[in-house]
């Protein structure tokens, strides 16, 4: 059954939004995101400060398109008037890690007396801070800062040992402002 379904956005004072076709720009005191969309059927438009998203005669795909474009452009609003947080921790029971960030590579320093360094990339737009067993991701892209916080995961995972006994590695304890 066809459905008219809508979803509006409503862009708050201090954030500036501009919208070209299927891409948007969101500007914010933390900076800026332009991002451009698979629309499909869909329509898009800017009504004053609002952003509305959706079809008059929306199937249960264009149902999923509204409502995930929709949670994209919530996030883009919010991430630039705060940036994103993802926290890590190094946990190491056997041999102490250290990490160094230089440029856009990480560089993971005796992992379980590893000789040779594991690296990492850190994508273009991801701040990290590395503390003595803390590192601290941030962005205005909240998939940037994801993919930062998977990436340094995924460089520590632990292959042929047993998991009860070794468990090393860089662990996310917080995922854009919420414990887990």
């Amino acid at each position: 059954m066809k459905k008219t379904i809508f979803q509006e956005i409503e862009v708050p004072a201090g954030v500036e939004s501009e919208l070209k076709g299927s891409s948007l720009t969101v500007k914010g005191p933390e900076g800026e995101i332009t991002r451009a969309f698979k629309l499909g059927k869909l329509d898009f438009k800017k009504e004053g400060n609002k952003i509305i998203v959706g079809h008059e005669k929306s199937t249960k795909n264009e149902k999923k398109m509204t409502n995930t474009i929709a949670a994209h452009i919530r996030n883009m609003i919010k991430g630039v008037q705060e940036k994103f947080e993802y926290e890590l921790k190094i946990c190491f029971s056997h041999f102490p890690i250290t990490v160094e960030v230089k440029g856009e590579e990480a560089i993971i320093k005796n992992f379980l007396g590893e000789k040779i360094p594991r690296k990492t990339k850190v994508p273009k737009g991801a701040e990290v801070e590395v503390g003595k067993d803390i590192i601290k991701i941030r962005s205005i892209n909240k998939e940037i800062a994801g993919m930062a916080a998977a990436n340094f995961e995924a460089a520590t995972k632990i292959r042929n040992r047993d998991r009860r006994i070794f468990q090393d590695g860089i662990f996310m304890i917080s995922k854009a402002g919420r414990e887990i």
